[in-house]
């Protein structure tokens, strides 16, 4: 039968039954027929045929495995730059625990830093073990972010809210002169008063 020589030449080709089309004679055979009862003798002539539906379904499965292969990659690209800025986190954290006070803009970027690698995160397209990935690298900056919002609160309640709040508004402008933003810290108005003479003649 038809279907018997498929399962033969599966270990010739590496094709599965389902992805073979065995013709003879021109005509495509199926696997309940028994190729002695449609002609086939030995040294007959069976081209083999790949399905071109299988066809189509492998060049899709090697497509997406490439796809997930580049973004995997890229999920490992942004993964190194987080380990990075978790050393930072370590030491910022040793710092505060230490007693010692640290300025809000120091906060405020390494926070900023971190967002910057979940955009990147978000920007790649994962499906399977790289989305997998992806979601542990975004669940990682998100607990460090955290991480940094508890050590600055902490921060500013050992070292005092009025100083804090003068810190952060530094923060804010260096942080956009520092190329994260395209503001720049306003200029103070230098007012100046122009006094005028006018005479007034008398006759």
């Amino acid at each position: 039968m038809e279907g018997h020589l498929k399962r033969v030449l599966t270990s010739e080709t590496g094709l599965e039954p389902k992805e073979q089309r065995l013709q003879f004679k021109g005509k495509e055979k199926v696997d309940e027929e028994c190729l002695h009862m449609v002609g086939v003798k030995d040294m007959s002539k069976i081209i083999l045929l790949e399905d071109p539906a299988s066809k189509d379904r492998k060049h899709e499965e090697m497509q997406r495995s490439e796809d997930i292969s580049k973004a995997c990659e890229a999920v490992s690209n942004v993964r190194t730059e987080i380990d990075k800025l978790y050393q930072k986190v370590v030491a910022l954290e040793t710092t505060v625990n230490g007693g010692t006070k640290v300025e809000d803009k120091e906060f405020v970027m390494l926070t900023e830093l971190l967002m910057v690698q979940l955009l990147k995160l978000d920007s790649i397209a994962a499906n399977g073990e790289a989305k997998v990935q992806r979601r542990v690298e975004v669940d990682r900056v998100q607990s460090y972010v955290e991480t940094i919002d508890n050590l600055k609160a902490r921060n500013s309640a050992t070292f005092g809210h009025a100083a804090n709040n003068e810190a952060s508004v530094v923060t804010k402008w260096e942080a956009f002169d520092s190329g994260v933003g395209s503001l720049k810290s306003p200029t103070p108005i230098q007012l100046s008063t122009v006094i005028t003479q006018e005479w007034v003649l008398f006759e």
